[in-house]
């Protein structure tokens, strides 16, 4: 009694399938589907690699000022010193402010890669906290650029001792110092 059944009044009916024809076409609907919602998939993707960018970039910039503050040695020189290893006890060499990854000097992270450069101004000649040994200067600039323009992000951004967030919208570098790159500040 394969392909068969009863139906409410104990006839005997044949069960059917589904045709190849309606197999295609809900085929053919899934696919339509699929081209319109994976467009707007990439856009919303660009768009939270754009804002992690900025948050990242917002984030390197709280350290940088509270690394002034707690060291009284201006900003760092490197932004491997706002980091360090895991293991590392925070001192001026080794604030742990941001992760180790970030640390690196470029780090890439979320479709987007950081550039840090400090300003080579030494902040102090004198009275040098022992335990950072040099001075730290008297500004920073960090960018973030996207890994593939159109791809991972659609501008690049980028601050510094201001902490103004600028941002070419085309997708190109920065130059250090951002402050006088002459991209616009974002609103």
């Amino acid at each position: 009694m394969c392909g068969k059944s009863l139906d409410s009044r104990g006839a005997l009916n044949q069960v059917r399938g589904f045709s190849l024809v309606e197999l295609l076409i809900t085929v053919a609907i899934i696919l339509v589907i699929a081209s319109i919602a994976v467009p707007h998939l990439l856009t919303a993707k660009m768009a939270a690699n754009q804002s992690a960018a900025v948050s990242t970039l917002r984030t390197i910039s709280s350290a940088e000022q509270t690394f002034s503050s707690t060291y009284s040695d201006g900003f760092t020189l490197t932004i491997a010193q706002l980091g360090g290893p895991v293991a590392a006890v925070a001192g001026c060499a080794n604030a742990r402010l941001i992760d180790e990854v970030l640390s690196a000097n470029p780090s890439q992270r979320s479709g987007y890669q950081f550039q840090y450069t400090a300003n080579g101004v030494a902040a102090l000649t004198s009275a040098i906290p022992a335990s950072c040994g040099a001075s730290g200067d008297t500004g920073f600039s960090a960018s973030a650029t996207p890994v593939t323009v159109g791809l991972t992000g659609t501008a690049s951004y980028c601050i510094d001792e201001t902490g103004a967030i600028r941002v070419n919208t085309v997708g190109a570098p920065i130059p250090a110092p951002c402050s006088t790159s002459g991209f616009p500040p974002m609103q």
